[in-house]
Order: structure tokens, then C-alpha cells, then sequence
């Protein structure tokens, strides 16, 4: 039985808002055999599997860390992911500075890999994904840890590994990979799908417009910031 289970088993405990001694009382078992459930020191029956899961209201799957939904349904193809896109009057509640800037965001993220899907390199893909899922992860985390109330135990890395660093390392990972893989793509095949100004705005004639504002904006941001710690050294 992996971690998973046991870090499932005591969050969705948590989530119902119920002790453990309560928790082990419905379950049909002791208190002290609960806790070495919850903390991976023993591993259950699959008659306790099948109880926690009608008790908790979950998949077997999702209780065993095989899936994050909940009643066990599996990503197979891209079809089967919810597109927030598509919803009609898109618009993220109580910021439209929120809206433009996921806007932005999503149309640029989607001429990336339509790029990096036409080269044809997984590797390139797949380390691309790595790296946009670490920084949503830790911008998500930093939002989620911020009022200092929430138990961090939902999240598998450790608090004190993220606070110390262990994504920033992650983002360092991928990138070398994602630039190895495209290094090595440049040497089998040689070739890259057309870049120019001319040849986005021609196949990406909606979304390329958010790519150069993002692609603006950011190196305007970046010289300033500079600038600004060219000049703080100058009058020091």
C-alpha cells in the first residue's frame, strides 16, 4: 500500500471534520488502528478499503492515489479534459484584470505547444508541461498556504521542502530538459516550424496577438527591474 493511501485517508477524515476516534468508530475499527492506517505504519484489508471508500464517498482508485477523481474516472485522451474556454461569457469572478491575464496566458500557452507539437518531440512537450505545472503549482500553493490556516497535508511535498526551495529546483530541471530536447531535435531533424512575425500571424491570426503583448511586456519588465538594480549599484 503506497503513501497515497494513507495521506488519502487522513485528509478525507480532515475534509469530513470528524476525530479520528469518531472516524474509527463508524469504520468499524479502533482508534490506534486508524492511526497507523493514516500514517502508512500498517497496511489495511480490502474489506477496510471498501468500507472507507462507501464511508468517504470515493473510488478505490482515488483512495489509492491511482486517480485524482474522485469517483475514479481516468484522463485518456485529451477529449476527455474540461476546455473552461469553451464556457459561454468566460469571465473569472470579481476581476477583469484576472480574465485578461488568463486570457493572455492560455492563448500563448496554446501557440507553444501547437509549436512543439509540430516538431513532433515528446521530450520537448513533456518538459514544457513539467515546467508550466510546477509554476502553477507553486503559485497555487503560495495562494492556497497564505492566510496561514490551511492543513498543507492536501499537497505531497512536504511545507518545509516547498518553503526551502524544492520547486525552484524542479523549474531548473525542466528547463534544462526542455532546452536538451530541443538541442537534440535540432540535430536529428534540423528543422522548426516557421517563426517569424509574418508566419504566426498567418496560422495564429486570433491568439498570436496575446503572445506579443505577454512576449512585450515581459521584456519590458525584466529592463526595468534591471535598470533599476544598475542604477542601485551605481550610487552605491
Amino acid at each position: 500500500m503506497n503513501s497515497d493511501f494513507s495521506r488519502c485517508l487522513a485528509l478525507l477524515r480532515q475534509e469530513k471534520g470528524i476525530s479520528q476516534r469518531a472516524a474509527a468508530k463508524e469504520l468499524g475499527i479502533s482508534q490506534a488502528l486508524l492511526s497507523h492506517y493514516e500514517n502508512g505504519i500498517r497496511e489495511p484489508g480490502l474489506k477496510f478499503v471498501i468500507h472507507a471508500c462507501d464511508y468517504y464517498n470515493v473510488s478505490a482508485d482515488f483512495l489509492l492515489g491511482r486517480t485524482l477523481s474522485r469517483d475514479g474516472t481516468t484522463i485518456v485522451s485529451a477529449e476527455d479534459l474540461y476546455d473552461y474556454s469553451t464556457e459561454k461569457d468566460n469571465v473569472l469572478h470579481g476581476s477583469i484584470m484576472a480574465t485578461l491575464s488568463k486570457k493572455l496566458l492560455v492563448n500563448s500557452i496554446g501557440i507553444l505547444f501547437d509549436l512543439l507539437g509540430r516538431t513532433g518531440k515528446k521530450e520537448a512537450i513533456k518538459a514544457a508541461a513539467d515546467y508550466l505545472g510546477t509554476a502553477i503549482y507553486k503559485l497555487y500553493r503560495h495562494l492556497y498556504r497564505a492566510d496561514g490556516t490551511k492543513n498543507e497535508d492536501f499537497f505531497s511535498i512536504p511545507a518545509h521542502q516547498f518553503v526551502s526551495g524544492i520547486p525552484n529546483a524542479d523549474l531548473i530541471r525542466t528547463e534544462v530538459d526542455y532546452v536538451d530536447a530541443l538541442t537534440a531535435h535540432a540535430k536529428e531533424k534540423g528543422g522548426f516550424p516557421p517563426m517569424s512575425n509574418d508566419d504566426l500571424m498567418q496560422h495564429y491570426p486570433g491568439p498570436y496577438q496575446s503572445l506579443l503583448q505577454i512576449i512585450h511586456t515581459t521584456g519590458e519588465r525584466i529592463n526595468r527591474q534591471e535598470a533599476l538594480r544598475t542604477a542601485e549599484k551605481e550610487r552605491k
